[in-house]
């Protein structure tokens, strides 16, 4: 059984967690996030993607 993960929704599940965890923090997850959403459309899901 195979499993293929892309980085994008599981960054964005941490993210999720985190806001509910610690909801002063939300303005540095956003940015984190959008940061590396651009680096994975950058630079490629292929070399980010779990297996």
């Amino acid at each position: 059984m195979n499993i293929h993960l892309s980085i994008a929704p599981l960054m964005s599940l941490i993210a999720g967690i985190l806001i509910l965890v610690m909801p002063r923090l939300l303005n540095f997850i956003v940015a984190i996030y959008l940061i590396g959403i651009g680096l994975v459309g950058l630079f490629g899901v292929a070399s980010l993607s779990l297996r």
